[in-house]
């Protein structure tokens, strides 16, 4: 899943139209990543949808007009369903993004969505050149993508309540990565300087400073228990964490869960067999370490040298091969 992504997807629910239909939904997936789909949509909506014995995804349900999303088990994409839609899906879970494509009625303003994906994407990953450019570079890309995307959007003939619910979803967009620009133009300012530091409750007992760890690379995952993308990483981590075991690395997850769930992540650390070093944020999202680093989303990944320097204060999650390949690099 990509990470700007993610960060749309709680907006991805909302429901303009508020009416309410039937729709059928079929899907046929290679290399499918579970044996179940699920959709989910407006005022809580869930549809779960098992594969059959012809191995295709099928059901007939009810919806409320608007922006839904279906979820195959480890990615997920949005869709727009109204009544009357009948749609054939047909993908590659390979190739998540890739691959979609739909058939059927409702399937034009489907196929929008699913490249709007690609190009959001693409978008999202030249973030890292426009940072070596001055800010107005990238403003003047984001300008003339927001542009390029309403004139699409409103002539291309789509169904009218779909433009008019996705259009502000366009201006939504812009806003979140002119969010995530600002983070990343910041994160790279504070690579190679000297990293804040913190004293934090450790789940085995006392408190533990960054100071503590110097002479090792920290690899830091800032986290929640109520964080859904943070949870989806762990197993990840917990494989990188084996896969560098007796290396010159310490594995640091800090929670900013708020005080009232702190024995909430006591309990969750416990139960999920946690590795590494288990920390809990002072104040949470307002402790000095995490506003230090301008944290405002999470999962957020961090990495320090054995000095105490920022290598990376926006490092690679677990789940990307990035992260084995720059770790392979410096620990060899």
């Amino acid at each position: 899943m990509k990470k700007i992504t993610v960060l749309f997807l709680l907006l991805s629910s909302i429901s303009f139209a508020q009416t309410p239909g039937k729709v059928s939904f079929s899907a046929k997936i290679e290399n499918r990543n579970s044996d179940t789909l699920t959709i989910y949509g407006p005022k809580k909506f869930k549809q779960v949808i098992p594969i059959n014995q012809q191995g295709v995804f099928e059901a007939t349900f009810e919806i409320t007009e608007g922006i839904h999303q279906f979820n195959d088990g480890s990615e997920s994409s949005m869709m727009y369903l109204k009544d009357g839609d009948a749609l054939f899906l047909n993908m590659n879970a390979k190739a998540f993004d890739e691959t979609i494509v739909y058939k059927g009625k409702g399937e034009k303003e489907n196929n929008y969505l699913a490249q709007k994906a690609l190009t959001d994407e693409a978008f999202e990953l030249g973030l890292e050149s426009l940072l070596e450019k001055d800010e107005a570079v990238f403003k003047a890309a984001l300008e003339k993508k927001k542009s390029e995307d309403l004139a699409l959007l409103e002539g291309s003939g789509f169904y009218d309540k779909f433009v008019a619910a996705y259009k502000p979803k366009i201006m939504q967009d812009a806003f979140m990565f002119q969010q995530f620009y600002t983070q990343k133009a910041l994160a790279k300012k504070l690579e190679g300087i000297a990293s804040p530091s913190f004293n934090y409750e450790n789940h085995k007992g006392g408190t533990t400073k960054l100071e503590d760890l110097k002479g090792k690379y920290v690899y830091i995952d800032i986290w929640a228990t109520w964080c859904g993308p943070c949870r989806a990483e762990i197993p990840f981590l917990k494989k990188i964490e084996e896969k560098y075991h007796g290396k010159n690395i310490e594995f640091v997850s800090i929670s900013v869960d708020v005080d009232k769930d702190h024995e909430k992540w006591q309990k969750f650390v416990t139960e999920k067999e946690l590795g590494g070093v288990q920390l809990y944020a002072d104040k949470n999202w307002n402790s000095d370490f995490i506003k230090a680093f301008g944290i405002n989303a999470i999962p957020r990944f961090l990495l320090i040298d054995p000095v105490g320097k920022v290598v990376k204060a926006d490092a690679a999650r677990p789940s990307s091969d990035e992260l084995s390949k720059l770790l392979d690099t410096l620990l060899k």
